[in-house]
């Protein structure tokens, strides 16, 4: 269970008065739909119990978290780029531009943005603030972690909903990752919410036909 210690550091070093949100993202590998990011500031006297990152997580446990950073925390938002957007921009910049659109979303603003994995620190300028690039800060900052927990659920909830539109797919199932997602894709061909510029779409049999 993740607490508020990491952040109180960062705060007890004086660079940084705060408020600092934390950010992550879901939804790079799949061939289909967006990728999600959600951006959270928490309060440090209502850490949600449990709080971990998303991948070690039931989908109950993240539901029941979600509700609960929802309604403790200071401020929190999510976000989403499109296959369009991450056509253009390529999946990492389309990442950057979803987690920017959730800071934009915040109240108050916050001063520094921690971010998942310092290997992104050449994108941190698109985030338009500070940020702090944290090494598994999905599994060590707690800021960190409720935001993938949000962009994981919120996620998910739009794959089912386009489950709804392109059934067939498996889309509530697979949300547009692995073997069951390309076998689908290859045996119905791609749809408007695939990833148009990925490979996996654009080799299809049934786009020369």
């Amino acid at each position: 269970m993740l607490d508020y210690s990491f952040e109180r550091r960062v705060l007890d070093r004086g660079d940084f008065p705060g408020p600092m949100a934390g950010l992550d993202e879901a939804g790079r590998g799949p061939v289909v739909g967006p990728v999600a990011a959600a951006a959270v500031i928490l309060d440090p006297n209502r850490i949600p119990s449990g709080l971990d990152d998303s991948k070690r997580l039931s989908p109950a446990e993240r539901d029941r978290l979600e509700v609960e950073i929802k309604s403790s925390a200071r401020s929190w938002a999510v976000a989403f780029a499109c296959p369009g957007e991450i056509a253009r921009l390529n999946v990492i910049g389309a990442s950057f531009l979803a987690m920017r659109r959730a800071l934009d979303n915040l109240n108050p603003r916050p001063r520094l943005a921690l971010v998942d994995g310092p290997e992104m620190r050449a994108h941190f300028p698109r985030l338009g603030m500070p940020a702090m690039g944290v090494v598994k800060g999905d599994a060590r900052v707690a800021s960190i972690a409720a935001a993938s927990i949000l962009a994981k659920t919120a996620r998910d909830r739009l794959m089912r909903a386009l489950d709804a539109h392109f059934p067939g797919y498996g889309f509530a199932e697979n949300k547009g990752y692995g073997l069951p997602a390309l076998e689908a894709l290859r045996r119905l061909g791609p749809t408007p919410v695939h990833r148009w510029s990925w490979n996996a779409v654009q080799q299809t049999d049934l786009l020369d036909r």
